[in-house]
This record gives structure tokens, C-alpha cells and sequence, in this order.
């Protein structure tokens, strides 16, 4: 008998932790809900409007690609600004290629747009069309990208050697500097290959190694196999860094395909949905997120000031974040396009 209520007691015991957990469980889920609907903050400014020409300003957006969050969270917050200012909005995708963006360019510059907002493939192949453009009187804010040109009349970006650099600070912070690191990089990228260097620096100078660095190209597919390359030739591998969202998500695709979650530990840049679920198991461990729809409010704004004949700064920096398992919650937004 005595035995019988023990069994009863400890099932009763058992069965009272299960409903604790599911609903704190719920109550978690419901606040990353919520966490998500609410959106990013809207725009601190909205350019004022005008007419150019007995019309609204024409803005033209020429985007890396239309396949990342990133790129998309820029656009949405381009519109978002346009909307609230009375401003049109061509989007033209540049596909990953240079060549593309230049062609972009130069249509519309020859469709009299009165602003270009574009984020370069190749920093220094956009040059001859951003002059183009500039010669064409049509005013260029390169955003993301930075575009060291005179022809570009702000730049809306972060410091991306800078957000290496602290990537790099956070995973020796957190190894003790000891141990290898595997990169997925994107080689034809200029903004990649800077957020490559600032890392590399500050981790070898903490006393990390960098073993191998393969090239993702900035397209999910081809650095997901190239991160299954990377971790096949390097089995004990305890680290890895991905320089971007699509060699972060082929990355991330790669490690748990690999059933690698529990020996390695992965820092990226930019939140997606394959980011946040290694956040929140842990394997992942920092992410630099840039405020994209803040790279969008403020392009939007400048382009329009520029339309409407006004200066805006030439320079607008954006601050970053660096997300952890511990403060993820706070920023689930960012997987809303």
C-alpha cells in the first residue's frame, strides 16, 4: 500500500513539472509572438516631400539580391519611408552580379529617375555607372556597400571590419583564445571580404587559427556545399565563421546536417530563421545584426532630400548588435521581411 501512494505521489510530482514546463513553454512562445509582431521601430524622420518636375520624386533601388532577409528588410524600410514622404519606388534586382547593377543603373538613369539608392556587389566595378549617373545629374546614395567615390552623395552603412572585429572580440571572449576556426566566406564580395579581415585580425591576435576559408559567393546553395566541404576536411573543427546571411544559413544547414551541434560553435552575421533556432539550441553563439531597416530609412530619406534639392550628410553611420542565446528574443523581428 505504501508502495502504491509513493507511485501515485511521484507520478502526480511528475505530472505537475510536465504542466509547469508546457506552460512556460506557451508563455515563452507567446512572447516571441508577440516579440515578432511588433516590427521594428519605425522611422525617427521622414523626409519631407515635394514635386520634381509636377510629380512625386522617382526613387530606383538596385539591391545585392532579392533572395536574403537582409536585402529585403532594406527595401521594406525604403518603402516604408517613401510611403510616409509621397515618393515612388522601382526595385531592380541586381542578382549578384555587377554587370546587372550597372545596367540597372544606367536604365534608370535613362527612364529620368531623380534618385538611385544601390547596395554594390562589387565596390569598385559600380564606379563607372555611379559616375554615369552623376554625370546624368541623378543623385546616388550607396548604402550598405561603402562606394569610395566622389560621385556618390552619401553612404549609409556600418563598419564592417569594425563588426568583424568585435565577432572576433566575442568568440575569443568566449574560447580563451584557444582553438581553430573554419570560415564561409564570400570572396567576390567587398563588404564580406572586410568583415573576413576585421575577424581574422582580432581572433589570431587573441590567439585563435584560422584553418581553412572556402568560398560560399554570397549564394545560399553554393556555401552551404561549401561549408559540407569544409567541415568533411576538417572533422574536429571546433569553430567556424560565416560573413554573411546566406553563408550563415548554409552554414547552420551544413553543421546540423553533419550532426555537428554538439563539437561546434558557429558566429555569423545577420539574423534568419536557421540563425535564431541555433541561437536558441546554443551551438550558435554570436550574430552581428545590422539594423537593415534602418539602412532603408535612411537611404530612403537621403534620396529624397536629394531629389527634392536638398544635402543630407554625406555620411550616415548605422550602429550593429551582436546577438546571443541569451537576448535573442529581443530581436525576432528581424525575420519578418
Amino acid at each position: 500500500m505504501k508502495r502504491t501512494v509513493a507511485v501515485l505521489v511521484a507520478l502526480g510530482l511528475a505530472a505537475s513539472a510536465t504542466v509547469g514546463c508546457d506552460v512556460q513553454a506557451r508563455k515563452e512562445i507567446a512572447a516571441e509572438k508577440k516579440a515578432r509582431q511588433a516590427g521594428p521601430p519605425g522611422p525617427k524622420r521622414v523626409a519631407q516631400g515635394c514635386k520634381v518636375r509636377g510629380r512625386a520624386p522617382r526613387i530606383g533601388i538596385v539591391p545585392i539580391n532579392l533572395q536574403a532577409l537582409f536585402f529585403n528588410q532594406i527595401n521594406s524600410g525604403a518603402k516604408t519611408v517613401a510611403a510616409k514622404a509621397g515618393a515612388q519606388v522601382q526595385i531592380v534586382n541586381g542578382n549578384d552580379d555587377s554587370t546587372t547593377q550597372a545596367n540597372a543603373i544606367d536604365d534608370l538613369v535613362a527612364n529620368r529617375y531623380d534618385a538611385i539608392i544601390v547596395d554594390a556587389v562589387d565596390t569598385e566595378g559600380i564606379k563607372p555607372a555611379v559616375r554615369r549617373a552623376h554625370a546624368a545629374g541623378i543623385p546616388v546614395v550607396a548604402v550598405d556597400a561603402t562606394v569610395a567615390d566622389p560621385a556618390v552623395s552619401t553612404q549609409v552603412g556600418t563598419a564592417n571590419a569594425k563588426g568583424g572585429q568585435q565577432l572576433g572580440e566575442h568568440l575569443a571572449k568566449l574560447t580563451g583564445g584557444k582553438g581553430g576556426i573554419g570560415i564561409v566566406g564570400a570572396l567576390n564580395s567587398t563588404i564580406q571580404l572586410e568583415r573576413q579581415k576585421g575577424f581574422t585580425d582580432t581572433a589570431t591576435a587573441r590567439g585563435m587559427k584560422i584553418k581553412t576559408v572556402v568560398d560560399g559567393r554570397n549564394i545560399q546553395e553554393n556555401a552551404q556545399t561549401a561549408a559540407e566541404n569544409l567541415l568533411t576536411g576538417n572533422p574536429d573543427l571546433p569553430y567556424a565563421y560565416a560573413t554573411g546571411e546566406p553563408a550563415l544559413v548554409g552554414l547552420a544547414a551544413a553543421v546540423s546536417s553533419q550532426q555537428r551541434t554538439g563539437n561546434v560553435k558557429v558566429v555569423g552575421w545577420d539574423l534568419s530563421t536557421q540563425a535564431v533556432d541555433g541561437l536558441r539550441a546554443g551551438w550558435i553563439v554570436g550574430v552581428v545584426q545590422q539594423n537593415t531597416f534602418e539602412f532603408g530609412y535612411a537611404a530612403m530619406n537621403s534620396a529624397i532630400d536629394l531629389a527634392c534639392g536638398r544635402t543630407p550628410p554625406k555620411d550616415v553611420p548605422v550602429p550593429t548588435q551582436i546577438v546571443t542565446p541569451d537576448n535573442v528574443r529581443d530581436y525576432l523581428y528581424y525575420l519578418e521581411k
